[in-house]
């Protein structure tokens, strides 16, 4: 028995829910799948806060017809296709699904989109090597705080070395005295 009218419609609507908190989505083809590999497959891209959406590609073509964000997605609508849909981190989550590739060998990745781009496979490489949020975080917090750590370093710095200047005031002019009393006793 097949879907209902009604169950088209709920599924379209559940996939543009999906896709509206989607920051990016992956396109694969999972021919060659078993059940329990695609729960695999779903369990890992949970823990990288995504989402896998196995669905017929009209439904998916009706949920993001109208959307200029999801648009370019058309292009790898074909077969069976299944959805990865990413929410923040990126590149933990296309981690996660090229780790169960390694591992199964049966999917293959057709594309992405991020932002009302295509990507194709090297684009999508290129996410995963870019630092994590949390990378990011400890570099802009190490960077925040090496700016004031130099400013006290060269705020001590400028009494020091304006005492050392004091300091050797008298000692020069004492050096300068003596010299000239010398050129006048030799005189």
């Amino acid at each position: 028995m097949g879907r209902t009218l009604e169950d088209k419609k709920a599924i379209v609507e559940e996939l543009k829910g999906l896709l509206d908190e989607a920051q990016m989505a992956l396109v694969i083809d999972y021919k060659g799948l078993s059940v329990s590999q695609i729960s695999d497959l779903r369990d890992r891209l949970r823990e990288a806060d995504a989402t896998c959406k196995v669905t017929k590609n009209t439904l998916m073509k009706i949920a993001i017809d109208g959307n200029e964000d999801w648009q370019p997605m058309t292009q790898f609508l074909k077969e069976s296709s299944a959805f990865l849909l990413l929410k923040d981190d990126l590149g933990k989550a296309i981690k996660a699904y090229q780790a169960f590739q390694k591992d199964t060998k049966k999917t293959v990745l057709r594309g992405g989109v991020l932002e009302g781009q295509a990507l194709n496979e090297d684009d999508i490489k290129a996410i995963t090597d870019l630092p994590t949020k949390e990378e990011l975080i400890a570099r802009i917090a190490g960077a925040i705080n090496a700016v004031p750590t130099k400013l006290a370093v060269g705020t001590k710095a400028v009494p020091t070395k304006v005492a050392v200047g004091i300091k050797e005031v008298p000692a020069s002019l004492g050096r300068a005295l003596q010299a000239v009393a010398q050129k006048e006793d030799s005189e």
